[in-house]
């Protein structure tokens, strides 16, 4: 039996007939397989044939693309996004640090610290100012002149202390306040000056209303002393103005107590003597050469009077020398650098003084810094031993206390009492 499709015989396994069937010359016609159509092909617009006039379909692309360029196409695909953790791709340097960056961030941090430090410590200081002393209430007072007129007062009074802190400042135990020390600083655009006033200066206390007691105050010759001690600040600064014509812009007062707990706070004061310094009523008692005086010995040191030549004249240039000192040392950067320090020197200051109403921040470290470079003198005395009703006296030049007046009224240069 033929294994063979219909039609096909055995003869057709002869090679060499290949191509006739059944020995006919005539060949076979080709059998026809039967047609399957296939489904319509999905094209895009403007892709239905290809022909002039029709766009040529574009290139086939994966759409998957690691930022290589492939040879052939010329096309640069987009790098896929890197994750945060992902590390930089092998033989690739590592990103430098931007440092500028990093200090200009640092630095505008710093900045605003400092800047909200400050503000604190602005209206931290501006609340503890003891501002008690109105000066617009005195009489009858003199034109303003240029630059800016500091009186400053160191009070004598035993107020707040206790019998031991006493005995340790060798204050005593009078009641009522008197003033060890009395100053006008001139600060003005010609040089600073500080002008001391001795204490038993022969004056004219002139005519006064108390704004603290109501009292009416008769004209009067006294010591400039007894000023303070009948109506205080006012009057001190009525009977100044009174008598030297110049209007005092500013006032500072500074207690036995506070002045010294501003130089312990500043670590002590370096001073030194050529000779040795001895009094009994103030307690002071050095030895020559220098020392590093705490607040009782400094205390001790501005009210010794006795053993000095010139008496109340040289304790002024004293006391003057000690204010320049300190104020050398509280302005130092030991000091402004160094908040451990600062702070408790600003607040013993603040919690010391008592000022004017009108006395800002500004001024009080104005006042400060220009007494550090001031030229110091006496008033232009006469007689230091002038004869009175109530005791020796200190008569004033009037001619020179004009003319140096003069000089700080207009803010010239000083040349009274300059050789």
């Amino acid at each position: 039996m033929s294994d063979w499709p219909d039609g096909w015989t055995d003869d057709d396994q002869d090679r060499s007939r290949y191509g006739q069937g059944r020995g006919s010359a005539t060949p076979e016609s080709a059998r026809v397989m039967p047609h399957v159509p296939r489904p319509p092909r999905q094209r895009s617009p403007g892709h239905d044939a290809y022909g002039a006039g029709q766009q040529q379909p574009a290139p086939y692309d994966s759409g998957y693309n690691e930022g290589q360029v492939y040879r052939g196409t010329g096309r640069q695909g987009p790098p896929p996004p890197a994750g945060p953790a992902d590390p930089p791709p092998q033989g690739q340097p590592k990103p430098r640090p931007r440092w500028g960056k990093r200090i200009g961030i640092g630095a505008l941090s710093l900045l605003l610290v400092l800047v909200i430090v400050a503000t604190a410590t602005y209206f931290w200081a501006d609340g503890k100012l003891k501002r008690e002393v109105d000066l617009a209430a005195l009489e009858d007072r003199p034109e303003k002149g240029d630059g800016t007129n500091y009186l400053i007062v160191g009070s004598d009074s035993r107020e707040g202390l206790s019998e031991e802190q006493r005995r340790e400042l060798s204050t005593g135990n009078a009641s009522g306040s008197r003033t060890d020390t009395i100053m006008i600083l001139h600060v003005g655009s010609n040089g600073n000056t500080m002008v001391s006033l001795p204490r038993d200066s022969w004056v004219t206390i002139p005519e006064f209303t108390g704004s603290e007691s109501g009292n009416r105050i008769p004209e009067q010759q006294q010591k400039l002393n007894a000023a303070f001690a009948i109506e205080g600040p006012w009057l001190l600064a009525r009977t100044i103005e009174y008598n030297l014509d110049i209007r005092i812009d500013h006032y500072v007062e500074i207690g036995f107590g506070g002045f010294a707990n501003v130089v312990d706070a500043l670590g002590g004061v370096e001073m030194c003597f050529d000779e040795p310094v001895q009094d009994e009523n103030s307690g002071a008692d050095f030895e020559e050469g220098c020392h590093r005086l705490n607040g009782a010995e400094s205390l001790a040191f501005n009210r010794q009077r006795y053993q000095e030549a010139e008496g109340d004249l040289g304790r002024t240039r004293n006391q003057q020398e000690f204010l320049g000192t300190l104020a050398d040392q509280a302005a130092s950067p030991s000091t402004l650098v160094n908040p451990f320090k600062l702070y408790p020197t600003m607040g013993a200051v603040l919690d010391a003084l008592i000022v004017d109403e009108d006395m800002s921040l500004w001024d009080l470290r104005s006042m400060f810094w220009a007494m550090r470079g001031a030229h110091r003198m006496n008033i232009p005395v006469s007689d230091p031993g002038f004869a009175t009703d109530k005791g020796s006296a200190v008569l004033w030049d009037m001619e020179q206390t004009e003319l140096l007046m003069e000089q700080l009224r207009n803010d010239e240069k000083v040349t009274v009492g300059v050789e």
